[in-house]
């Protein structure tokens, strides 16, 4: 398992997250969540006052912050000039614009040499929206997980504590609008990758998802 790669893809509330990082745990391997990246690098922007909607302002910049992501499965964390900004970057003010500085050249730049020094030589499970397309071409095993739209909002409302069918309805649009901007972008756009298995999660539970990767993972090895 030590130099595996797993790339995982998907939008937003498909079930990337908690799969990668029980995947990653279960097998005894690394976890890298991209997106993670992309926002804590939006959340700099916004705290340093940079026009995100410019895309020319967030590109002059974007090589001024230090970033370091924790690789723990089970407690993964991200971490900008020496601060963590763990709860900063899951505000709906860098949700807002996360898009905006994620679709900038030289932010997927930057970051792409960023995760593929921290991917090395393997034993990792890393989850994106270009993993298995730009980031890890040539991974081990590539994944592309979706849901339906109305499951990825409910699940991801929840997650914020609430249950409500107008919250529901809100983050709905919100992530198909996501969904849009990141599938449109001229830069590395959001795709399901050359290769890659296609896992509706839908109607799945986590720990359903996990035991199904866990399993796609060592037929791709030839692991027990």
């Amino acid at each position: 398992m030590s130099t595996v790669v797993v790339a995982m893809d998907g939008p937003s509330g498909s079930g990337k997250s908690s799969t990668a990082r029980g995947v990653a745990a279960r097998l005894g391997l690394r976890y890298l969540d991209t997106g993670a990246q992309f926002r804590a690098l939006t959340a700099w922007m916004l705290d340093q006052g940079v026009d995100t909607a410019s895309a020319s302002a967030v590109a002059a910049r974007a090589e001024e912050p230090t970033l370091e992501s924790g690789t723990d499965p089970t407690a993964p964390t991200i971490v900008v000039d020496g601060t963590d900004v763990a709860e900063r970057i899951r505000t709906q003010e860098v949700t807002d614009h996360v898009s905006a500085v994620a679709a900038v050249p030289e932010v997927r730049a930057r970051l792409l040499r960023l995760q593929r020094e921290i991917i090395g030589e393997g034993g990792i499970v890393v989850e994106g929206r270009d993993i298995g397309s730009v980031v890890a071409p040539d991974a081990t095993l590539k994944l592309y997980l979706t849901a339906d739209p109305a499951a990825r909002a409910l699940r991801r409302t929840a997650e914020r504590g609430a249950d409500d069918a107008e919250s529901v309805a809100a983050t709905e649009v919100d992530l198909l609008r996501r969904d849009a901007l990141d599938s449109g972008r001229a830069t590395a756009p959001a795709v399901m990758p050359d290769g890659a298995l296609h896992l509706d999660t839908t109607p799945y539970t986590l720990e359903e998802v996990v035991a199904q990767v866990v399993d796609l993972v060592h037929a791709a090895t030839g692991s027990p």
